[in-house]
């Protein structure tokens, strides 16, 4: 299994934006799909985005939707979540996660396998 190691969280002010990244080690991120996820103290961790390798399609989440995009570098080595005009509910852990199961493409946590460590965002002024 490839190695997931997410950064660039952070505290941001409500109306701002964030880059977050996903380092694989010790593969590629050569599976069928990829995707960002969060979870909120509390709550159950959810999906935010996820991209479909063989086609670039991605998940359409009332969450990310026309806020979020996701990203793979040529080299298929990092995974990007662009998040702008971020909200207080947006605060959470968020992880990236890849699979090999198809149903992965509709972006549920329990067709993931594979799970960075998470990253912390908060979106407080």
């Amino acid at each position: 299994q490839v190695h997931l190691v997410e950064s660039g969280g952070g505290l941001v002010q409500p109306g701002g934006s964030l880059r977050l990244s996903c380092a694989a080690s010790g593969s590629t991120l050569d599976y069928y799909a990829i995707g960002w996820f969060r979870q909120a103290p509390g709550k159950e961790r959810e999906g935010v985005i996820c991209i479909t390798s063989s086609d670039g399609s991605t998940s359409n989440l009332d969450v990310a939707r026309g806020r979020f995009t996701i990203a793979i570098d040529n080299a298929k080595t990092t995974v990007y979540l662009q998040m702008n005009n971020l909200k207080p509910e947006d605060t959470g852990v968020y992880y990236c996660a890849t699979t090999n199961n198809p149903w992965g493409s509709w972006c549920g946590a329990k067709h993931y396998d594979n799970w960075g460590q998470g990253t912390q965002v908060t979106v407080s002024s």
